[in-house]
């Protein structure tokens, strides 16, 4: 049986967001087209890994000369979104993503894949799983990424002695000081 697949060529609102307090956190990636509304869960590592890999896409592509992609180098101010995740229906838990560039749209193409927790990941092909495919254009990817790298480091504070995260009710430091 082919995957379903949950596409958004045009998005109205691509983000990052979570759910809990710090430590506890579920973090998601949601995408909304009209009425259409998909949300993915992520490990925090994941959404901070495509939030880096997007600025450095898009900071590449906006030294190729005379950028005609039109690649804005901060994020645009009308397309900075702050607001909380929409109502949230889990599709899947993310096992592995892919991000591309289509030049014929000005467009970074992010495909985020199930992860299939029934049979390890080198067991199931990609393209055997649930994808959701978001298609952004520049100024959307570079908000996305910016408002993405401003929810992983709204986590936990880190132990400037062992660089592990503070919890709220203690912390044992492991550190070279400790």
């Amino acid at each position: 049986m082919p995957a379903q697949i949950h596409e958004f060529n045009w998005p109205d609102r691509v983000i990052i967001g979570t759910i809990g307090k710090p430590g506890e956190r579920t973090f998601y990636l949601q995408a909304r087209a009209g009425s259409q509304l998909s949300s993915i869960a992520l490990e925090k590592q994941q959404a901070a890994l495509v939030a880096e890999m997007i600025d450095e896409i898009l900071d590449q592509l906006s030294t190729v000369d005379g950028n005609p992609f039109s690649v804005p180098t901060h994020t645009p101010v009308e397309l900075v979104d702050n607001d909380p995740l929409e109502e949230v229906e889990e599709l899947f838990r993310v096992g592995s993503m892919k991000l591309g560039w289509d030049p014929s749209v000005a467009q970074l193409v992010l495909e985020s894949y199930a992860l299939d927790e029934e049979e390890s990941e080198e067991d199931v092909a990609p393209e055997d799983a649930e994808l959701l495919r978001v298609r952004m254009p520049v100024g959307t990817a570079r908000a996305f990424a910016k408002r993405t790298h401003e929810i992983v480091a709204a986590g936990r504070p880190i132990c400037a002695n062992c660089g592990h995260p503070i919890d709220p009710d203690g912390h044992e430091c492991t550190g070279p000081d400790a």
